[in-house]
């Protein structure tokens, strides 16, 4: 039977409302030798070499036509569609010359109504936790957490997102929030540069 935690998310984000929503429990990720065998329980007159070769045209399918402008139907699964992004430039560069590098940044996913349909027969879930988790607050001062931006930009010359949130322990919704607070403040050390993905916080100037 499948388990379920409730978690509440951080009240940073959702202007000090309480906000609870349910996250299922992943045990293990099943590989794709463990896919296959899985799938031959259901195709028995196939052989796993015949499905990994299906599976193999499938993904090269993707690889060939998705880049042309195509989204890929699969009836009882899903649609497949690409999203774009810029790509990671230098952070000097002019902002004109940024929105020309598009690649692809990753692919969404929208599944077959009857696909989440059959899943809702077959789960059955169970909550594994009494009480709501409850996301734990910085343990640090405002003061300790410019401190921690400041040697990071010290040490870099420039702090990105993910470099906060792993010194300061937050994730980075949290982490976004509280440097726009930081920044906000009249005398903050911290400004920031750029936009989008390639935002990055610099010492004021």
């Amino acid at each position: 039977m499948p388990n379920y935690i409730l978690k509440e998310l951080n009240k940073e984000l959702t202007d000090g409302k309480k906000v609870v929503f349910p996250k299922m429990q992943t045990y293990s990720q099943h590989d794709f030798e463990t896919v296959l065998k899985h799938m031959h329980t259901y195709a028995g007159n196939f052989s796993e070499g015949t499905m990994r070769a299906v599976i193999d045209a499938l993904v090269e399918t993707m690889k060939s036509w998705m880049p042309m402008g195509h989204s890929m139907k699969i009836d009882g699964l899903g649609t497949f569609s690409l999203s774009l992004g810029f790509k990671d430039k230098d952070t000097d560069e002019e902002p004109k010359t940024k929105y020309r590098h598009i690649c692809i940044k990753g692919i969404n996913f929208k599944p077959d109504a009857k696909l989440i349909a059959a899943l809702n027969k077959q789960a059955d879930f169970e909550r594994a936790e009494k009480d709501v988790v409850v996301p734990k607050k910085c343990s640090y001062t405002t003061g300790e957490r410019i401190e921690k931006a400041q040697a990071i930009i010290a040490n870099n010359g420039f702090m990105t997102l993910s470099d906060y949130a792993r010194a300061t322990g937050q994730c980075r919704s949290a982490a976004s929030n509280d440097l726009k607070r930081l920044t906000a403040l009249p005398d903050s050390p911290i400004a920031t540069r750029g936009s989008g993905s390639h935002k990055v916080w610099i010492r004021r100037g």
